[in-house]
């Protein structure tokens, strides 16, 4: 992503983030002062809420200025994990808050009884446009968020809208008591505790996951498997792993392809496994493909024992040095399959050898090789 854009993500979330805090500040102060004077604890308490957004709102600002800067050599794979330390911050702080005001108002409405007035008009208004101007700034918050696919923003979106369900549960409650079951409106109040608990809780535990680095639902993992399974050359997917950091998904897998083949037609088959699956889920920004030669599901790398090139180069060399010209072991193919290496021999000058060579002549020359396995030559046409 570049630095251009991940500016004017910043930008717009931002923009979206000031206009809902300088809403949230005018509701809640707004519904705190009509809750006091015309009695209501439902909406005062949901006035405390909107206080709350403004907090959040605060938090969202200091935390997508860090989230949406470009990777660096402390994190190459960016900052977006700062988002879902945010939504995890703003998650615990909604149910710690839920908390509180369920407890306060239960101790109201079961031990205070006597002591609860009934709630004025002016309540029902406040509760109104609150539902109004709440479902108004989730609808525009969350839009902004997935356009920028920030977790932390559709957090702050769903925050907001638990403001506009708990002053639905305000009116009808503040109603209810108006007709002189006063208790009613301190029963609200603890609904909507309840509410902002349980985004509260949904927002924590998702985060939580995401930091743990819990793998995508088996649905998204085997359809992954499939794509990568569907490409031209690939035999076999095992290894599959996947993870979140914030909005983006990051994909590692093993491609089992064909042993004879070249390391570039290998790497050319990862990436075209890599090209279709970023086509089908655009939210998977990065994709980390292993190249197998054989099938190595469930094992561990293990030293193999098997020699390097050069000393493959030079036990051939002190074997066949009278059956092959030196420059010819320069141009080996070795493909380490197994406990063997297998040899490609290409001979160039054919003509300045003293007499054809044959595979069993090669073979019997280096029976004492036991980490030779199959022998290839390959000769121009004459």
């Amino acid at each position: 992503m570049t630095d251009i854009k991940l500016k004017q993500e910043q930008q717009a979330a931002t923009r979206v983030t000031v206009i809902g805090m300088i809403l949230d500040a005018i509701l809640g102060a707004a519904k705190c002062v009509i809750g006091v004077l015309f009695h209501s604890q439902a909406l005062v308490i949901d006035g405390i809420h909107s206080f709350s957004d403004v907090a959040s709102d605060l938090l969202v600002l200091g935390l997508m200025r860090t989230a949406r800067q470009a990777p660096d050599s402390d994190h190459p794979y960016g900052h977006q994990r700062f988002e879902t330390l945010g939504t995890m911050i703003l998650g615990t702080f909604l149910v710690g808050l839920a908390g509180a005001l369920a407890w306060d108002s239960l101790q109201r409405m079961l031990w205070e009884p006597a002591d609860i007035a009934l709630p004025g008009w002016p309540v029902l208004v406040a509760a109104a446009l609150s539902i109004v101007g709440k479902e108004w700034i989730y609808r525009y918050t969350r839009h902004v968020g997935e356009a920028i696919r920030s977790d932390l923003i559709i957090a702050n979106a769903w925050h907001s809208r638990t403001d506009a369900f708990s002053s639905i549960v305000v009116l009808v409650g503040a109603a209810g008591a108006m007709t002189g079951v006063a208790w009613l409106d301190a029963l609200a109040a603890i609904g909507v505790s309840v509410i902002i608990g349980h985004v509260g809780w949904h927002l924590t535990w998702n985060s939580v996951k995401e930091l743990v680095d819990t793998a995508l639902d088996n649905s998204q993992t085997r359809e992954i498997h499939n794509i990568a399974r569907a490409t031209e050359g690939v035999r076999n997917v095992h290894g599959l792993r996947s993870r979140r950091m914030g909005g983006d998904v990051l994909v590692d897998l093993h491609l089992l392809v064909s042993p004879v083949i070249s390391v570039s037609e290998g790497h050319e088959i990862g990436v075209k496994v890599t090209q279709r699956i970023r086509d089908a889920h655009p939210d998977i920004t990065d994709v980390v493909f292993h190249i197998d030669a054989e099938n190595d599901a469930g094992a561990e790398p293990t030293e193999s024992g098997l020699p390097t090139r050069s000393e493959v180069i030079r036990a051939l060399e002190g074997v066949w040095q009278d059956k092959l010209e030196p420059e010819t072991l320069r141009s080996l193919r070795l493909h380490y399959l197994g406990d063997h290496v297998s040899v490609e021999i290409y001979v160039h000058n054919p003509d300045s050898l003293t007499a054809p060579v044959s595979i069993e002549q090669l073979r019997e020359a280096a029976s004492r090789l036991d980490w030779l396995g199959n022998i290839r030559i390959w000769q121009p046409m004459r």
